[in-house]
């Protein structure tokens, strides 16, 4: 509750933007999308204005999607040591912005941009301007982030999104999914990736739509089949009238849920490490 009284919404300013039947809404902690629908129907599944991120929903994954073992790292002949945000597997998270105030540097009705900098500290001794742009147009929501190196050294980097996609149903056993992916990643028990493997002739292949049935996903998928612009789109679909589309310019996707638990389908496409950052790079 701010001086007046006000409530304070706990992912402070609300970034609003429309166009048509589709409504957005862009936050200032960690700069991620809360909510987005069109036509009424809600396209992912997010959070209240007062409620905080769960399960990084939404949320940007910057400087490094996944886990860092132990929170250790070595770059440039260095050794860095993070906090660990994920103490039970004795991990580092999701990068460190994502509890971080953004703030709204343009606005117009449709479209919206969130920038941060992130300044050197324990563990990351490394400075980034970080631009996050959100558009809606015809084709629908567009997110295109922009990570500018303004230190003196190369910086090690890496960004993903976190948007997890609603079809609306009690359960995703019976929803039809396709992922262009020809490999899978495996991961071990505290989420590190151990290993990769080809989908085909395991149930992990879904190059061609198939029921989710009783497949369940927390994997990574790569090697992925593009189209002429270079760009990887995966699907989920409830029936011929409902369709999600999730497209992306990079390597990497990475698909989650929990059958019977989350009673959602959890989309999350997590872009690869990059190369260490000397200048920009843009992601969209």
């Amino acid at each position: 509750m701010d001086a007046s009284g006000i409530m304070t919404a706990s992912t402070g300013e609300q970034i609003e933007i429309a166009a048509g039947d589709q409504q957005a809404v862009v936050v200032e902690v960690g700069g991620g999308l809360r909510s987005y629908s069109a036509g009424g129907r809600e396209l992912v599944d997010g959070y209240g204005a007062y409620e905080m991120s769960s399960s990084g929903r939404g949320q940007a994954l910057i400087p490094w999607p996944n886990r860092l073992q132990d929170g250790s790292y070595e770059f440039n002949g260095r050794h860095h040591q993070l906090p660990l945000n994920e103490p039970e597997h004795r991990n580092a998270i999701h990068g460190l912005v994502r509890w971080a105030a953004w703030t709204a540097s343009e606005r117009e009705p449709h479209r919206a941009v969130m920038e941060h900098v992130l300044y050197p500290q324990p563990g990351y001794p490394f400075s980034l301007a970080l631009s996050m742009e959100y558009a809606l147009s015809h084709s629908g929501l567009r997110v295109r982030t922009t990570a500018t190196n303004i230190g003196t050294d190369p910086c090690p980097y890496g960004s993903g999104a976190h948007p997890y996609l609603t079809l609306g149903t009690a359960t995703v056993d019976r929803l039809m999914l396709r992922v262009p992916g020809r490999t899978v990643l495996r991961s071990d028990e505290r989420g590190l990736p151990i290993g990769t493997e080809a989908v085909q002739d395991t149930e992990y292949d879904f190059r061609q739509p198939r029921r989710i049935g009783s497949t369940k996903l927390d994997h990574a998928f790569t090697d992925l089949e593009r189209d002429e612009d270079a760009r990887s789109e995966g699907q989920s679909r409830h029936d011929a009238s409902t369709r999600r589309h999730l497209i992306f310019p990079r390597d990497l996707l990475k698909l989650c849920h929990d059958i019977g638990q989350d009673r959602h389908l959890p989309a999350r496409w997590l872009a690869p490490a990059s190369p260490p950052v000397c200048g920009k790079a843009t992601i969209g």
